[in-house]
């Protein structure tokens, strides 16, 4: 599968490899991706590349869009993720986030979320993307009303017993 690269003003972003896998391991143990999204059990290297395999890959393959792996373009350096995903419990695609916390509060999970959102509904031909967050995660609820989602409702997902606060866009 080719891979496509996308780019921002500062930011390219492509989607997760397995080459990623120290970045995810990371990314999934920061305190903030534990907090507002939660543990994955991913504790190794070795863990990070099955979760890519499990987890992201399947998607990308079925469905031509996954988790990304989001780059500063300055330094080529891995800071976040910014990604579509398919999840069990949500009628629409969810639009999904998580920057290192040194990167954060620097307006790149705008500038990434900004390209992909612009990417499913002229791309990929997706008409409503939803975005999920807990009531706790403010500066995400800020960020997906930047964006121009709104509030739809309060639900509960498969295998998770807490109330998630559910956004919607829809394409224009």
């Amino acid at each position: 599968m080719k891979v496509k690269k996308y780019k921002t003003e500062r930011l390219y972003f492509r989607p997760t490899q397995i080459e990623d896998a120290a970045f995810i391991l990371e990314l999934l143990n920061t305190p903030q991706w534990i907090a507002n999204i939660g543990d994955r059990n991913v504790k190794t290297n070795e863990g990070a590349e099955d979760y890519i395999v499990r987890k992201m890959l399947p998607q990308l393959k079925k469905l031509g869009y996954s988790n990304n792996t989001v780059i500063r373009k300055s330094d080529n350096k891995k800071i976040g993720s910014c990604g579509l995903y398919k999840r069990d419990g949500l009628e629409n695609v969810d639009l999904g986030f998580a920057f290192l916390p040194e990167y954060q509060k620097k307006g790149y999970a705008f500038e990434s979320s900004e390209k992909l959102i612009e990417i499913a509904f002229s791309e990929l031909n997706i008409t409503i993307l939803n975005a999920i967050t807990t009531k706790e995660n403010i500066a995400s609820q800020n960020l997906l009303v930047k964006l121009g989602f709104y509030f739809s409702k309060n639900i509960k997902i498969p295998n998770d017993a807490e109330t998630l606060m559910l956004y919607e866009l829809v394409s224009s």
